[in-house]
Parts: structure tokens; sequence; C-alpha cells
């Protein structure tokens, strides 16, 4: 590592940056903004150049060549965000600036790694006398250039002295920065990841109850605009919500038809959507929610055999077809089922963060996670206010659901989330999503469920035994099944 010591030298950089995509674009941008040099880097030097000599041109920017100027020109400790691809990428730029790096340098992964990357990551790079913070950054472009939702964890020695960087940077809601230290090592990257999670169901949400207002009420795109803007006015007041207005408003200037209606319906993911599956599944949480989102996704994928299935089934569509329109009473419906069925989507990933917080001993405040999650990021929305109360009001609540506020409002709008898939059901449109919803609010309100006969069939196939309701004392027994039922059965 390189042992020349320039701290103090005024000519130096506060931060740095590697990685020229659109998200570092604007990210270093906004660092300049807010009044920090910034010395720039990326793999590709004619990107530096391009940078410095359009979009950066008259700023506090310093375009570096290569790895050992662009480390020399940052004071130290260094503070170096990455924003290159999550995985090898992430490895290999650490690997390529490590021999010019000195103890107590900090390097900054902003991009979508996996928490446990992030917490090898952490591991490995201490053991060298390096600090390492793992921080999700939302917003997208515009969050990038104009202020994120940023989730930080790590060393926190490391982000103490990052912080002013980061909250300067940040969104702002009421004057406060949408940025906490998380937790240490993976924290900040699991809460991006799972904000990512609620992000797909929130999207698939709003896709489905779209598709009831087209085909159950026929409504034109202008019109369904007009829905959106105005619910964007009450509890559903949030950036989906009022981009989803937007685009339903904008006419193709070639074809002079809503240019929703020329896109292919095939939507990608990069990942992240999964990974929260995954990890739900891994700490025995169900999200069942964003599960849906992430199935909707790869189906609308299987476009070729979608279509020929609709060939295949064409007489059920005929049939499905015949079923009478519904009227625009439907539209108050589709409002409290929304709403409705994005308090179950945040309850389960509220509790999702819950239980890696538990797992991994990180100690995220769930009410700041909501707090900074209000501005900035893609998931921002009214609900967040209330969501940052409930575990305020109580910071164990194990989960959203029975949050007073919260459980009075689910009581109150059930009957419409039940309506309106009802309603889909019927025509034989999927509402995989909103349906998800609400049997994770049915399944978690009832006291018995049906894997009682769930357990008797694993005892009776592989002897997994069972727990008695009678005897709860005796913990797990077998019983011997095929002995059982060759006894006979005592009548009175």
């Amino acid at each position: 590592m390189a042992s020349d010591d320039k701290k103090g030298d005024s000519s130096l950089s506060a931060i740095g940056l590697v990685g020229l995509g659109v998200m570092g674009e604007n990210l270093a941008l906004n660092i300049e903004r807010n009044g920090f040099k910034i010395s720039i880097f990326n793999r590709s030097h004619a990107k530096v150049v391009d940078f410095v000599e359009g979009r950066g041109k008259g700023k506090n920017v310093v375009g570096c060549p290569d790895e050992k100027s662009f480390v020399e020109s940052i004071a130290k400790p260094r503070k170096i965000i990455l924003l290159v691809k999550a995985g090898e990428a992430v490895d290999q730029t650490i690997d390529k600036l490590k021999p010019y790096l000195e103890k107590g340098d900090i390097i900054i992964d902003g991009g979508n790694s996996h928490f446990t990357d992030t917490m090898k990551r952490e591991k490995a790079l201490a053991a060298e006398g390096l600090q390492f913070v793992g921080s999700g950054v939302s917003g997208g472009e515009e969050g990038a250039l104009w202020g994120p939702s940023l989730m930080p964890g790590g060393n926190l020695d490391a982000y103490k002295q990052v912080q002013p960087i980061w909250e300067a940077i940040s969104a702002k809601v009421d004057g406060s920065p949408c940025v906490t230290y998380l937790g240490p090592d993976g924290a900040g990257h699991f809460v991006k990841m799972v904000h990512n999670g609620i992000e797909y169901g929130d999207m698939q949400l709003i896709a489905e109850i779209y598709d009831v207002l087209r085909r159950v009420l026929n409504m034109s795109a202008q019109d369904m605009a007009e829905v959106f803007t105005n619910w964007n006015k009450g509890l559903l007041d949030s950036f989906l919500i009022e981009i989803t207005a937007q685009i339903l408003s904008v006419v193709d200037p070639e074809t002079k038809k809503p240019l929703v209606d020329l896109i292919l319906d095939k939507a990608g993911q990069k990942g992240t959507g999964k990974w929260t599956s995954e990890a739900a599944l891994d700490l025995g949480v169900p999200v069942p929610t964003i599960d849906a989102a992430l199935t909707g996704r790869v189906l609308s994928s299987m476009k070729e055999e979608r279509k020929l299935a609709s060939t295949v089934f064409a007489s059920v569509t005929s049939e499905l077809a015949k079923v009478p329109p519904a009227d625009k009473s439907l539209i108050g419906h589709l409002e409290k089922a929304l709403y409705a069925s994005k308090i179950c989507s945040y309850a389960q990933g509220m509790a999702l963060i819950k239980a890696g917080s538990d797992k991994y001993n990180w100690g995220v405040n769930l009410s700041e996670c909501a707090r900074i999650w209000r501005g900035g990021c893609i998931i921002r929305a009214q609900l967040l206010e209330r969501i940052r109360t409930a575990f305020d009001r109580n910071n164990s609540l194990p989960n959203l659901l029975i949050d007073p506020d919260f459980a009075v409002w689910m009581a109150n709008s059930h009957e419409s989330l039940r309506a309106v898939v009802q309603e889909a059901v019927k025509r034989g449109i999927p509402v995989p999503a909103l349906t998800a919803s609400l049997s994770y609010f049915d399944s978690y309100r009832s006291a018995q469920l049906p894997q009682n006969l769930t357990q008797a069939q694993r005892d009776f196939f592989g002897a997994h035994t069972y727990e008695r309701v009678d005897k709860p004392e005796v913990g797990f027994v077998h019983s011997e099944w095929m002995e059982l039922i060759k006894q006979p059965i005592n009548s009175k």
C-alpha cells in the first residue's frame, strides 16, 4: 500500500468516485454541487474525458487517467465510492485500487451488491486495515442527481467520516436528510435489497389495478390517468402513483396512440427481487406479494408461450367475455384495495428486515427505515409516515398489520380487496399480487390453518413428527398411522 502523506493538502478532493454510468455521473454532480471537490475514474478513460469536458465542465471535478493518480488525488483518509456492476466487478475494482490505498482509507460500495458479499468484503478489508461501507442508493437517475435515499451499513467509524457528505447529498423531507446508519457489515445492502423487493410488489400491484381498470371498466388510458392523478392527491400519494398517471397521459407522437399501449408486455429484472424472495425463504418469513410480483415478471417474459396458450384457450376467453361489465363504483374499491395490498406488502418487507436484523445482530431501526424512504427513493409514499409512526409507537412490533392504526384500516378495507379480486377472477384477469396480499392478510389473522393436515401427512410418509394441541407438554410425537388405520372406530 502507498505510504506518502498528502493529508491536509487543500488541492486534494474530498471524495472519489469510480464508475461513470448514468448513476455515477449524476451522483458525482450531486456531490460537487453540495460543495465537495470530487475525483472521478472510469475503466474507460474516454468516459472520464467526456464527463470533464461535458457535464462536469467548469465544476470542481478532477478527472483521473489511472488508479494511482485517482487515489493520490483524494484527501486522507480517502473516501472512494464504487458505482460499478454488482459481483466480480466490485472485487476487481477493489483489487486494482488496493496497491495505492493506506490503512484507514474507506471504500463505499454504492451499487446493488448482495448483502452477503458485502459482509465478506467488509471482513476481508478490515483484516488489511481498510474500512468498508455498503450503502444502498435509491432514487434512480433523478434521485442520484438531486437527492437519493441512502442506506449505509458497515463500519460505524467509517460511516461517521462519510456522514457529512451523505447527509448533504441525500433527499430531504421536513428538513431531515433521508439517510441513516443501519448497522454493521451487510445491513445497508440488506435493507436496500428489501426496499427493491417492496418496489417489485408496489409496481405489480399498480399494474394489476391498471389491468382491472382497462379490462373490467373498459377505461381509456387518459381516463385512467385521471383516476391515478386523483388517487395521488389522497392516501395513495406516492412517486409510483404519480409517474403512473404521467405515463398513462403520454401520447405517441408518431401513431397518436397512448404510448403505454405500444409497449411490449415483457418486464425485466436485475436480481434484487429474486434475492429478496431467497432471503425470505432462508429466514422463514412469508413475502407472498413480493413473490407474486417476481413470478409476474417471469410469466410476462414468456410472451410467445402466452400467445400460443391464448389460442389454445380461446373458448375460455370467449366464455369469460360474457360476464357483464362492472359499474364505476368499482373505482372506489380499487383505491381501497390498492392501499390495503400495499400495507400487506410493506408489512412483509418490514418483517423481513426485522428477521434479518435479528439473525445478524444488526440492530436495524424500522422506524428509521420508513423515515429515510419518505424522500428520494422509488417507493417514497405518504404511507411511509404512518409506518414510521407505527414503529415509533412500538419498536418491537412483530408485524405492521397488528399496529392499532393499520389494524383498523385493514378491518375497514378488506372487503374492497375481496371485491376487486372477485371481479378479476370472474373475468379470468390475473391479479396474483392482489390475491397474494389478501391471502397473506387472511392467513395472518387466522388462529387456525390447515397445516395440521400437512403435519399429519408428513408424519405418515416420513415420520417427521407433530405436536398435539391437547398435550403441548409432551412436545413432538410420532404416530404409527397404518396401525391406527387398522383399528376399528368405536361408535356410540
